[in-house]
């Protein structure tokens, strides 16, 4: 039978069904808990930290240019940001909103997760592959668990705003030397200082228990989002120490990162993200 090419309308079909299917998946695994197959977790020491960093940086070393083009937007929103805060008087959010970064990285690295996953099974990255993770059926937890990365966000920078308020404000700051000059010199700088610290880690700790492990557990093995993110509590309670320093490695790095205007997270942001599927690895077995 001679072939034929197919009209308009069997091809809108058959792209419903592949689409109505692909979303079926996404709801079904968005709302999975398989409670009873939840996965086993390791106990970690600090050498597995050591062995995820060298991995991250092997990684980033085989497809730098590929990591530096998926996380160049990242700056550059931060620098706009940044103007932002500076042209509405909201200079006080400033350094909240950079050291926020640390709690919505994990979703601008999901990505590289992918990359660094095929690299893992022997196959050439490319940068393209980073962009099948909307093709996934975990895309949907994947959306769901950054929305709720990105709801802390917000709740910092709300927190950071009363602190800011309760202590040197509710007045912007004149300039930014002045602003630094109150923040070293004086009582109510030095309370805004540390009592936002202190908030800081809770909602840096509330991150880590979500996503240490969720976000890459999503797309290695579809197993759901209530299992993805009860498995990253298991981690973080096994291994409490560890995962801790993990955090501030992180949140550190992201902080030097960003002195220079933010540019150095092009670099921070691949080489942790790789680094973080491989501390999966060693984490879930």
């Amino acid at each position: 039978m001679a072939k034929t090419i197919g009209n308009p309308l069997s091809w809108l079909l058959q792209g419903a069904e592949t689409t109505g299917t692909h979303l079926g998946r996404t709801v079904e695994e968005l709302g999975s808990t398989g409670v009873h197959s939840l996965p086993e977790v390791n106990r970690l020491t600090f050498s597995d930290l050591g062995y995820a960093l060298r991995r991250g940086f092997e990684d980033f070393a085989a497809c730098r240019s590929d990591a530096m083009f998926l996380v160049l937007i990242y700056p550059v929103i931060g620098v706009l940001l940044i103007a932002m805060g500076l042209s509405l008087n909201l200079l006080p959010l400033i350094v909240p909103v950079i050291l926020g970064f640390a709690l919505v990285g994990p979703v601008a690295a999901v990505g590289l997760y992918e990359m660094s996953a095929r690299r893992e099974a022997g196959l050439e990255p490319r940068w393209i592959d980073a962009l099948a993770v909307v093709r996934s059926p975990a895309f949907g937890a994947i959306v769901v668990l950054g929305l709720y990365l990105a709801a802390l966000f917000i709740l910092w920078l709300v927190a950071a705003d009363m602190i800011y308020s309760r202590t040197l404000g509710p007045e912007p700051p004149a300039s930014i030397a002045s602003f630094a000059n109150a923040v070293l010199t004086t009582r109510e700088g030095w309370i805004m200082a540390i009592g936002g610290g202190l908030v800081g880690a809770v909602f840096a700790l509330a991150a880590l228990a979500m996503s240490l492990v969720s976000f890459p557990l999503l797309l290695d093995r579809h197993v759901g989002l209530p299992v993805a993110v009860a498995t990253s509590m298991r981690v973080l309670r096994r291994n409490p120490v560890v995962c801790l320093a993990w955090g501030i490695l992180v949140g550190t790095a992201l902080a030097i990162g960003a002195i220079p205007l933010l540019t150095g997270l092009i670099v921070v942001v691949p080489v942790l993200g790789h680094a973080t599927w491989h501390l999966y690895r060693r984490a879930v077995k």
